[in-house]
């Protein structure tokens, strides 16, 4: 008799799962846009302050990229986690608590992966 007490308190409290921030789709994505207008304005000043070797136009393609990566993610739950990851990560840059290779290595994802088989090592020079 118990356990069918503790089932039926733990099928209510699976069901009543809250959301982190937003109530649906709609707010969620509210919060993304917001997001990405920080970030875009922010983008001139890092560049400065760090003194990247890139421009500005690059910076923002690459915040742009970094968006679109999750562009698929539709659970408003998983959003709300993903901005609050992104929040952290524009405190962390404005603040400069970042170092420029932290910065910079954005910008290095997007090069070619190495070889992974035998033959592609060989033929790239890489050691086995």
């Amino acid at each position: 008799m118990a356990a069918s007490t503790a089932k039926a308190a733990a099928t209510r409290t699976v069901g009543a799962v809250k959301p982190l921030f937003s109530r649906d789709v709609g707010e969620a994505k509210r919060r993304v846009r917001e997001l990405y207008r920080a970030w875009y304005r922010e983008v001139p000043n890092t560049v400065h302050l760090y003194q990247l070797d890139i421009s500005v136009k690059q910076g923002r393609d690459k915040v742009r990229e970094m968006f679109q990566k999750n562009a698929h993610v539709t659970d408003p739950r998983v959003i709300d986690l993903l901005v609050i990851k992104g929040k952290m990560e524009l405190e962390e840059t404005i603040k400069v608590w970042k170092q420029t290779t932290h910065i910079m290595r954005y910008f290095h994802e997007t090069e070619s992966p190495r070889p992974t088989d035998f033959l592609s090592k060989f033929y790239a020079g890489q050691d086995f």
